[in-house]
């Protein structure tokens, strides 16, 4: 096996690496995944009158989105490479898998049907395995380009879409 001397700055594949330094972009992803789970967290409070009649389902969903969302700031702002981050991220990837796949037996608003947010839940459950093995590979900028694309969508977009159209969270939250 060879080693690559990196006397010239450039990476494994002749190309220099991107800094692990936190941009702008991944702030304001971490910020609003805590903005998310703050308005997640008082609509749950708040609906606390309806709480016997949610399925369980439901509460596992939450449960598992609220944990993604607690992970993404530490993940999104931590240190990168190291084990702490390799285990969270692992965390953070099965809470997402298990949120997508829970989302496939919710059901009530489509009257059975799928909806469009379904959508995002199977890119999630493609996707989401995808970000470890790109971590796993040491493939960085894949990495970094899944991780950002699926607390954009998966997550933050997603969730902005369970407060209006009279779903249950916008319904506690607005009441």
């Amino acid at each position: 096996m060879t080693t690559v001397t990196k006397i010239d700055g450039l990476g494994r594949h002749g190309v220099r690496p991107r800094s692990l330094k936190t941009t702008g972009f991944e702030r304001a992803l971490a910020y609003g995944s805590l903005t998310l789970l703050l308005i997640v967290s008082v609509a749950v409070v708040r609906g606390h009158t309806d709480w016997p009649r949610v399925p369980t389902l439901i509460w596992l969903h939450i449960g598992t989105i609220a944990l993604a969302l607690v992970l993404t700031p530490v993940l999104l702002l931590g240190r990168r490479g190291a084990r702490r981050h390799r285990v969270l991220g692992y965390a953070w990837v099965t809470s997402m898998c298990t949120t997508a796949l829970l989302s496939f037996g919710i059901r009530d608003i489509t009257h059975g049907g799928l909806s469009a947010i379904h959508i995002l839940s199977a890119v999630t459950l493609t996707q989401a395995p995808m970000l470890a093995w790109h971590a796993r590979r040491h493939r960085v900028e894949a990495h970094r380009y899944t991780a950002l694309s699926l607390v954009t969508g998966a997550l933050l977009i997603a969730g902005a879409f369970t407060l209006p159209f009279g779903r249950m969270l916008g319904r506690w939250l607005f009441a």
